[in-house]
């Protein structure tokens, strides 16, 4: 063979055809961190307040929360569940079904169900719940309002309260 050969460049010569595009696997569900529990964010409704927010104001919401970063002002979310990171900073009053704090809160909580304090969490204000879980390693200030759901005497459920104070640093 000759190095002058009669044959075209390769450029003329047919392209193969371009790749398939293949479907990409979904990402994978992004994962919130529950201050006990792992939830996804397609679990429930969870409105989220991302480590870089910092909300100032009234919240009322009607899904879960989910906080990691500030706010400051009040939250209602009667009936729905707050879970406060460890990174975030509440400083508001709370309503809700069940409170799980592992970072700080400064304000009365009140919770329909629970109110659980992880190691590390920090709160300074007073509580109102039929059920509270304080771990060992938290820090809390305040007075405790154990409330029972005891029937009255008309037959319907209602809030017999039964107070009780209490100050705990763990």
């Amino acid at each position: 063979m000759s190095m002058w050969s009669d044959r075209k460049p390769q450029e003329d010569s047919p392209k193969p055809p371009p790749p398939v595009a293949r479907p990409e696997a979904p990402a994978p569900e992004p994962k919130i961190e529950k201050a006990g529990r792992i939830a996804t964010a397609e679990s429930q409704g969870v409105a989220i307040i991302a480590q870089s927010m910092i909300i100032k104001g009234q919240i009322k919401s009607a899904e879960h929360m989910h906080i990691a970063g500030e706010v400051d002002g009040s939250l209602d979310l009667t009936g729905y569940d707050l879970t406060v990171t460890a990174e975030s900073k509440v400083r508001a009053n709370v309503n809700a079904r069940e409170v799980d704090i592992a970072g700080s809160i400064q304000g009365n909580v009140t919770a329909s169900r629970k109110i659980t304090i992880r190691t590390g969490g920090k709160l300074i204000g007073d509580l109102r719940t039929p059920g509270i879980v304080i771990e060992d390693g938290c820090y809390f200030k305040g007075n405790i309002e154990i409330v029972t759901r005891e029937p009255r005497p008309d037959g319907k459920e209602g809030e017999q309260p039964l107070t009780r104070s209490a100050s705990a640093k763990g």
